[in-house]
């Protein structure tokens, strides 16, 4: 096939045969098709691939943007089939079902499909991003329906678990459960494999009088995405309560755990919350992606002066630097791009953590235990008994913390930590507040880098976009500033779910400890006072790194205005 398709795609002119050898080479390396080679080589759209297959092998090319289907068309096909094999029925006609597909050369699943459906399926070609966003489209449009349908045999024979769970708990057979609601396993698998396809960052399971809700949580917004009847929310927090190993017999307090799966060729770790609330238990799983953390700090999206000072201060022998922002703002990342930076054999470096998210190679990783007494400040006291180079305290949240923190940065270690507070000045008077004696915390900090998270413009159907006057006016951006700006937005596609976003990026706020600062820090200034000094030694605020950013064309002016605001003169 791969001769073939190689030999018809430099007839029609769709690459050269210097890229087709290159893509031949790419798919050998990788194990991966020579249509996949080549759209991630950049040398081909995957729709002129995918128009090439289909007049290679004799199949109708279809374009599926925003094409509607019928829903009784829809509901032919479980929706765990189509997104397992990556199909969506189109229409029907005289007891055919055309399916689209996007690879012409699956047998094993075209035959698949006509045994489930016991029915002649006529195949017809589109790519594959296509099918998937079609997917989303159609069957979340069913309003949970596509969930239901796919569970009517839950509903006819299974135990209903919204009134028996608590007490058919204590049969204590996580088996028994399995076998009981084989279809909730499914659309459990099916929830958590489309969150990963969509690169969500949390799937909420959230309950209400009359639905469940179910949401992702996608480059830090939330979609809402099926919702299964009241009545499987027994079954479904049943179910990931197994794989977590909590108690499923609990539902009134609070619970945390941890669940390992594959998916999509990666190696995932949820961690799983339930909470109890009026209307049952709301359960929130959050996605680590162990790639998240492979991150090289050029990749931080750091200005090329921030860069500089960030890696002069992460290479110093001693001291604390201070990383602050909201929960879900990248500090984690940021954290773990600068230990991988230091981690090297000639360095011990030992982490305290509530809980660990990411496992370190190399890097010993110690997680609070409340329950038993072992919170921050013993750890950190048992850990300089270890003679560490680096430490990484998780978060300084109280005065013992703190000062245990402060006292290894004064005994020659470098010690790294998060603050919750709205702008990298604010963190010394936080320090202040929480008991720390001002000339402590002047002697001992090197740093604060404040961040946030923004969207960044996908670059599949980003075009030049020019902001309206009062934008412009609002952003503080002079004409002659606009003049020189590359402003863009997205319009929407498959790539990025119509979103006109795909990824994000941080905007940063790196405050260096001058002797201006540290002056007015030891005296005990106000945030005020410490952030005109920082600004005046030439500071760029969260907000101006934003609008630098949007302006290059990374992100767009919505979204610095989402998640950062301009400071008053």
């Amino acid at each position: 096939m791969a001769d073939r398709l190689g030999d018809f795609l430099i007839k029609k002119g769709v690459v050269g045969p210097e890229q087709l050898a290159e893509a031949e080479k790419l798919a050998t390396s990788k194990k991966i098709k020579l249509q996949e080679a080549i759209t991630q080589l950049g040398y081909a759209s995957s729709e002129a691939v995918t128009k090439a297959l289909a007049k290679l092998y004799g199949f109708e090319y279809f374009d599926l943007n925003n094409v509607p289907i019928p829903p009784a068309v829809v509901e032919l096909v479980p929706e765990s089939v189509a997104r397992e094999n990556a199909v969506i029925p189109f229409s029907e006609e005289g007891g055919n079902l055309r399916v689209v597909a996007s690879d012409p050369q699956d047998f094993e699943t075209f035959e698949k499909l006509q045994f489930i459906l016991n029915r002649k399926v006529d195949i017809a070609l589109s790519t594959r991003e296509s099918i998937l966003e079609a997917i989303n489209r159609n069957y979340g449009q069913t309003e949970g329906e596509s969930a239901d349908s796919m569970l009517q045999e839950f509903t006819d024979t299974a135990i209903d678990f919204t009134e028996t769970e608590g007490d058919d708990a204590g049969m204590g057979d996580d088996e028994q459960v399995d076998e009981a609601s084989a279809p909730v396993v499914r659309l459990v698998q099916m929830m958590i494999a489309e969150a990963v396809q969509l690169r969500a960052s949390d799937i909420h399971v959230e309950p209400f009088e009359d639905r469940v809700r179910i949401r992702y949580r996608i480059d830090g917004v939330l979609i809402e995405r099926d919702s299964p009847p009241r009545r499987l929310l027994g079954a479904i927090l049943s179910r990931i309560k197994i794989l977590a190993r909590m108690d499923i017999a609990e539902r009134r307090r609070t619970q945390d755990g941890r669940i390992k799966i594959t998916a999509g060729g990666k190696e995932l770790d949820l961690r799983v919350s339930m909470l109890p609330t009026n209307h049952g238990q709301s359960c929130v799983m959050r996605l680590l992606d162990k790639d998240n953390i492979k991150i090289g700090v050029r990749q931080l999206g750091l200005s090329e002066r921030d860069f500089k000072s960030f890696r002069n201060l992460i290479r110093r022998p001693n001291g604390i630097f201070l990383v602050t922002g909201p929960t879900g703002s990248g500090k984690t990342t940021t954290l773990y791009a600068s230990l991988n930076e230091l981690n090297r054999p000639d360095r011990k470096i030992i982490t305290a953590e509530d809980p660990v998210e990411y496992y370190l190679p190399g890097i010993n990783q110690v997680e609070v235990k409340h329950s038993i007494g072992l919170d921050f400040a013993k750890i950190i006291k048992a850990m300089l008994r270890q003679a560490p180079n680096v430490i990484l305290v998780g978060e300084m949240r109280d005065h013992e913390t703190a000062s245990m923190g402060i006292q290894a940065s004064l005994t020659g270690h470098l010690v790294f930590s998060t603050l919750h507070t709205n702008d990298a000045p604010s963190a010394i008077t936080r320090m202040v507040d929480i008991g720390v004696p001002a000339y402590l915390v002047a002697g001992s900090v090197i740093g604060v880098m404040a961040q946030r998270l923004v969207r960044v413009v996908c670059g599949k159907c980003k075009q030049p976009h020019q902001p309206s006057e009062a934008q412009l006016e609002a952003a503080g951006i002079t004409p002659e500033m606009a003049a020189t700006a590359t402003f863009m937005k997205g319009v929407g596609c498959s790539h990025c779910g119509k979103k006109g976003y795909r990824g994000r990026i941080g905007i940063y706020e790196m405050m260096m400890m001058t002797s201006k600062v540290r002056e007015l820090s030891f005296q005990g200034a106000s945030t005020v006072e410490i952030r005109k000094a920082a600004i005046a030694n030439g500071m760029t605020t969260l907000y101006d790194d934003g609008i630098q950013k949007a302006m290059a064309g990374i992100t767009t002016l919505e979204e610095v205005f989402r998640v950062s605001k301009k400071l008053e003169d």
